[in-house]
């Protein structure tokens, strides 16, 4: 089980880099984004308008009350509901116009990164991590809706909202009062601002350990059968309690600082709305203010330190989503480094020859692992390679399949090089059955159509029938229809593998690789198999993977490899009477299948 660390990299400022990458997603709705403007405007010109019609009624009152008449004044009444009313449809049909907006560039990015993380290559998802990869994804795309619902319709409009009310407050009521509240919300803002940068390394804590708790879980899960297989159910338990652990303190220390931003926010906004409400109650007791501009300040104060309120949650929001969308942007930026040439062409496929030129690889440059490797594989041919586990067989695999580049020669199919051609094409000709084959958690019928998508059922079960799989779903009771759990492990390996080879069949390819393909099957199975595939690769060209090596000795050359080298190479008994390796070998596995 592979055990990784997950680094979180959050910015430390306010990234506008990453807003201004948003842009081209919100482009591709500009009429609905005008239209949804517009109802902007009017919701907040309705906003500011409404503490005035709430004046006018106290005032009207309060006139009624001295002169001793109890006219109430409807109209004052009804279009103070009407333009509450206002305020909620316009507030209304903005989200949900935008709404389209924001799901829309969600599903384009979302499907970006999907894509970009298939472009990648074979050595960067040998090294991710699905549970905290899979978190970084969840968290960037929610932290997109945030961000852009947010930003757009609650910061951009609250500033707006504060500049008019303090442009009222100072035409109508006087210096005082727009200087405590410009003061009021300066403070508000610089206090917010430092304690959510203060606090940012404490969400960043709390991310990192929903990270790692999550991928703790998932790998464990993942490798079920093996923590079956050494009773370290406890030993799991207590492993991924202790990331839980960390979770948990992560989350106190986030929750006591947003205590102290909270608490900080509250006090200021208690200290401006005493003294606003203070200076006006003076005004009103010398007959400089009507009741009616009483609650026309209370009114303002409240409509305006709601939102902001509000505006000091979606600023440490705001903060969080930039950082989840950063790391959501940086698996973007990661490059593959197997990647195809400006220009390449499709490889064009006729006879399938293969030719290994002087190839050398390694995964770390003090240990190579392929040295000087040539080989030629005429077309059609059947060829065969052996040799001790670490030899670089199924790396020769990786190579052909351009999973990675050789650092040294070059690989050709057909005369071209497969560095020069896209990845795409050359793995479209060629098909693979591995020894360790994954299956999707879906039907058998699904399963095998893998390796032709748009296969008809009756293709489906012809394959099934050449790789000897049909006896075996007969007798199950959903037949084809059987799912066959998580990677496959309602299967045993034999029956896997035999998916594998119908997938195999499914798909037609030129050139065919056996990577140890019956290293799961008995003897019988095995027998009959190899008779099929023997029939199916005639006029294929086919390299097989083989540790046992009775399964290979009619293969029209064998190439026997000792630490990423040909040692030595022929048909099955030119290399028993050479008597080197492969006799020794072949003797060997003989002496232990009598001991068996």
């Amino acid at each position: 089980m592979r055990r990784m660390q997950h680094n979180e990299q959050e910015p430390t400022h306010f990234n506008w880099r990453i807003v201004k990458s948003l842009i081209p997603y919100l482009l591709e709705f500009k009429v609905r984004i005008g239209i949804a403007l517009l109802c902007l405007i009017a919701t907040k010109v309705a906003s500011v308008y409404l503490p005035f019609i709430l004046k006018d009624i106290v005032d009207s009152l309060d006139s009624q009350l001295e002169n001793k008449l109890f006219i109430v004044p409807f109209g004052l009444v009804a279009a103070y509901g009407l333009v509450r009313l206002t305020i909620v449809l316009f507030a209304e049909i903005r989200d949900t116009l935008f709404g389209r907006v924001t799901e829309r560039a969600i599903r384009r990015i979302g499907l970006q990164v999907f894509e970009h993380l298939h472009a990648m290559d074979l050595n960067f998802h040998l090294e991710r991590q699905t549970g905290g990869l899979s978190r970084d994804i969840d968290r960037g795309t929610s932290g997109i809706s945030f961000l852009m619902r947010f930003m757009v319709f609650n910061v951009l409009p609250t500033l707006i909202e504060i500049a008019m009310v303090i442009a009222i407050l100072l035409i109508n009521y006087g210096l005082w009062f727009a200087l405590i509240t410009l003061l009021s919300i300066v403070f508000y803002i610089a206090y917010s601002v430092f304690a959510t940068e203060w606090r940012t390394k404490y969400v960043r804590a709390a991310n990192k350990a929903d990270s790692s708790s999550n991928t703790r879980a998932i790998d464990s899960l993942l490798n079920y059968e093996t923590v079956k297989y050494f009773t370290n159910e406890a030993y799991e338990a207590k492993a991924y309690d202790k990331q839980l652990a960390m979770w948990e303190q992560a989350k106190i220390k986030n929750r006591l600082t947003l205590f102290a931003l909270n608490g900080g926010q509250a006090f200021i906004i208690s200290i401006a709305m005493t003294a606003m409400l203070g200076l006006a109650a003076h005004q009103v007791t010398y007959g400089e203010m009507t009741l009616g501009d009483f609650v026309l300040v209370n009114a303002f104060m409240m409509q305006l330190f709601i939102p902001l309120n509000f505006l000091g949650f979606v600023y440490r929001e705001m903060k969080g989503s930039l950082a989840n969308i950063e790391q959501m942007f940086g698996l973007l930026s990661a490059k593959p480094t197997v990647s195809d040439r400006e220009g390449a062409s499709n490889l064009q496929l006729n006879n399938g020859e293969i030719i290994f030129d002087n190839v050398g690889f390694s995964y770390h440059h003090e240990r190579p692992i392929i040295k000087n490797f040539s080989l030629k594989i005429p077309a059609g041919a059947r060829i065969a390679i052996v040799g001790e586990s670490g030899s670089g067989k199924s790396t020769l695999v990786k190579l052909l399949f351009r999973f990675y580049d050789s650092q040294q020669g070059n690989i050709f199919i057909d005369d071209q090089n497969i560095t020069q051609v896209t990845q795409q094409s050359v793995r479209e000709n060629i098909g693979i059955v591995p020894q360790d084959t994954v299956l999707f958690n879906d039907t058998i019928r699904e399963n095998i159509r893998y390796g032709n998508p748009t296969a008809s059922d009756q293709q489906v079960a012809r394959a099934t029938e050449l790789a000897h799989l049909s006896q075996f779903i007969e007798q199950l009771p959903k037949g084809f229809d059987t799912t066959v759990g998580e990677r496959g492990l309602k299967l045993s390996g034999g029956e896997k593998q035999r998916v594998a080879i119908a997938r195999t069949i499914l798909k037609k390819p030129k050139i065919i690789v056996f990577d140890e393909a019956t290293s799961s099957l008995d003897s019988h199975s095995e027998r009959a198999i190899l008779a099929a595939l023997k029939d199916l690769s005639s006029d294929h060209t086919s390299l097989a993977i083989a540790h046992r090596l009775s399964t290979i000795i009619d293969a029209d050359n064998i190439v026997v490899m000792h630490q990423g080298e040909i040692i030595e190479q022929g048909t099955h008994q030119e290399l028993l009477n050479n008597k080197g390796r492969y006799y020794s070998m072949w003797h060997l596995q003989k002496s232990d299948s009598k001991d068996g």
